[in-house]
């Protein structure tokens, strides 16, 4: 009994550390709602997955070749790249068109949606020649956007290795192909008298498109993650830089803002961007290892402020400061209060942050917002950032950007979202048209049978001048696994007001790696599909089938086009930054605009989609936007439900 009693005494201190471990966990473990309210939840919903049509590829890959120094977990290097957009890119008034960014095959994919016209275009892989691009060279992404202003979507594809390569779409073009696209580079004079690139080694994980100075046309955000270097260079050793620090790393790739400065249509058509100066951007904000963005005007003066989300350190939120030909931002962050940790802090978390997206989520007509961070349970446990909006109005959301301050509060918690997995890219959008936001997002990282969770967590407890040698990092091979069976995650608002994850009941949860979301009402039926970029899996297309949906808003929202060049269907270009409030009868407020280009990897349609649940007839919608000369505008119509084409100039009127 004594022999017993002492035992028990040694083991006293490890036993009340478990039983605290325990109590902690069952105190702050989220609670789920039960089957029966998850299955009434899930049957406003229903989706059917499609397979999506791919040109042949001689390459076929899961793992980069990398440069030397990264050979230890080239798996790792080679964990980005997925991605997905969803937009009319042949100009048949559908966004039933996707450009898929495929690292398998490093091929940048234009392709019908499943189903309804399918076969209206053979798929094709874009085609760089005559701009010089080698296998040191890989597409990250793809933004659609109309470029050179001809009223036809271009094609804005951003990479490792390189600058950006636009393909602008071509006046006389016949049926989609990869001959419609003349490639031009975003950065000129990168073309040595050899035929060969000489330009920066820029490692691009972000873009987005905004009228970033005011003055009516778009200009592009750039947000590199790795600084220049031969990344995927294997006959280099060395000459590559690795994050100096888990948590508050300063030595990432540069964030790069370009302003259009002209553009020309017609068979051979022309973008020119001219690059502001570094200090457009504060010092703090130029150099985190970014892997998301979006390009939102949170205060009304139709100016996008920057949300920047930022791999192993601070976020950043920039307010816009700018004037026409002038780039001005300041940092914004959020102010201490008693029971907001640092961590959960705009401009000053130490979190991973991997996807972006803003919406209203409580109808108060200010923009929320959602951040995908690092958050596998018995992982790496941070938090999503569910980001609610705690200003009075624009007017007191205004004087406090303008006085340094974020106003948002991190609610993850409370609302049931704080933990998916290893996060990705994330979309808000109402997929019932029940009048609430649901939350679309993607997880999953290196998939393999070895699980190298061990390892990873000795490097994160590790010092941090351990941490940028990549001698010291966990290896990552193939065969190797760090959550990689992590499902697609489609969080959507409970009767208790918490948001329960529905991917299980509604067949999303499929355990592949995911990468990019993609938005669009393909088929013109009033509900949002949905397009998901696997790492190492075929894309996939989600065709909505929600049962009973609301009324709904569909507004495709473009620029008046003076004249129109060549006989290719020419729709019109999306006036970026438009932004469309409706209010209700019963005083619930919706707000969304045309997106540029906010996420991951993932792009949404440009058309402006609000459910509006059991409101009926008619509504109230109040436009703002910027025409091409820069002037704002702003108009009050009444809108039946359903689809409308508006033409914004001076005044919005219908096609």
């Amino acid at each position: 009994m004594n022999a017993a009693l002492g035992m028990l005494r040694r083991q006293l201190t490890g036993v009340i550390a478990l039983v605290v471990v325990v109590g902690f966990y069952f105190v702050v473990i989220l609670p789920e709602a039960s089957a029966d309210a998850k299955n009434r939840l899930a049957s406003r919903y229903g989706f059917a997955g499609h397979s999506v049509a791919l040109p042949t590829s001689d390459k076929q890959q899961s793992i980069r070749k990398v440069n030397q120094d990264y050979k230890g977990f080239d798996a790792w290097i080679s964990s980005v790249g997925a991605a997905v957009a969803m937009n009319d890119l042949d100009g048949d008034g559908l966004p039933n068109d996707l450009c898929l960014v495929d690292p398998r095959t490093d091929q940048v994919i234009v392709t019908p949606t499943p189903g309804k016209g399918e076969h209206r275009y053979a798929p094709f892989a874009l085609n760089p020649a005559p701009l010089p691009v080698s296998d040191v060279m890989a597409p990250m992404g793809c933004v659609p956007a109309d470029l050179n202003e001809d009223g036809r979507m271009d094609l804005l594809v951003y990479m490792w290795g390189r600058t950006p390569i636009l393909y602008l779409s071509r006046a006389d073009h016949g049926t989609l192909s990869a001959q419609t696209y003349e490639p031009v580079e975003a950065v000129p004079g990168n073309t040595g008298a050899d035929g060969k690139y000489t330009g920066p080694q820029w490692n691009t994980n972000a873009a987005t498109v905004g009228d970033f100075d005011g003055d009516g046309h778009d200009d592009i955000f750039i947000g590199n993650y790795f600084p220049d270097g031969p990344l995927l260079d294997p006959s280099v050793d060395g000459g590559v830089t690795m994050n100096h620090s888990l948590s508050h790393a300063q030595n990432g790739g540069e964030k790069i803002i370009l302003l259009c400065a002209g553009a020309t249509a017609g068979d051979h058509p022309t973008a020119t961007f001219k690059r502001v100066p570094d200090d457009a951007l504060p010092e703090e904000a130029r150099h985190g290892w970014s892997l998301a963005a979006s390009a939102t005007d949170l205060d009304g003066d139709l100016l996008p402020e920057v949300y920047i989300a930022n791999d192993f350190g601070p976020d950043r939120l920039l307010y816009n400061q700018s004037t026409p030909g002038h780039v001005k931002f300041a940092s914004v962050t959020t102010a201490r209060s008693p029971g907001t940790p640092k961590s959960k802090r705009i401009g000053a978390d130490s979190f991973k942050g991997m996807g972006v997206d803003f919406g209203d989520f409580n109808h108060d007509g200010l923009y929320d917002a959602f951040v995908s961070n690092l958050t596998v349970g018995w992982g790496i446990v941070e938090s999503n950032f569910h980001f609610m909006n705690t200003a009075k109005n624009e007017a007191d959301l205004r004087a406090r950007l303008r006085a340094g301050e974020a106003p948002f509060r991190d609610v993850s918690g409370a609302e049931g979202t704080a933990w998916s997995g290893w996060s990705w890219d994330v979309k808000i959008a109402d997929f019932a048209n029940s009048g609430e936001l649901d939350i679309a997002q993607t997880t999953g990282f290196i998939r393999g049978y070895t699980n190298r969770w061990p390892q990873l967590q000795e490097l994160a407890m590790a010092n941090d001048s351990l941490v940028a040698n990549p001698f010291f990092w966990p290896n990552a091979n193939s065969g190797d696994d760090l959550a990689g069976s992590e499902p697609l995650r489609f969080y959507v608002k409970g009767e208790d007001g918490r948001y329960t994850d529905l991917a299980p009941e509604l067949g999303l949860a499929v355990p592949i790696p995911t990468r990019g979301i993609a938005t669009g009402d393909a088929d013109g039926d009033g509900l949002l599909d949905l397009a998901v970029a696997r790492q190492y899996g075929d894309p996939i297309f989600y065709h909505n089938q929600a049962p009973k949906p609301g009324g709904y808003l569909d507004l495709s929202l473009t620029h008046e086009q003076a004249t129109k060049v060549g006989t290719a269907p020419a729709p019109g270009s999306p006036v970026t930054g438009a932004e469309v409030t409706v209010t209700t009868a019963d005083g619930k407020k919706y707000v969304q605009r045309v997106d540029g280009s906010s996420g991951h990897s993932g792009r949404r349609s440009s058309e402006v989609h609000i459910g509006l649940g059991d409101a009926k007839g008619a509504v109230q919608a109040h436009l703002k936007w910027r025409d091409r000369q820069g002037a704002v505008h702003q108009q009050d119509l009444k809108l039946s439900q359903g689809r409308h084409a508006l033409v914004l100039g001076d005044q919005a009127r219908e096609k």
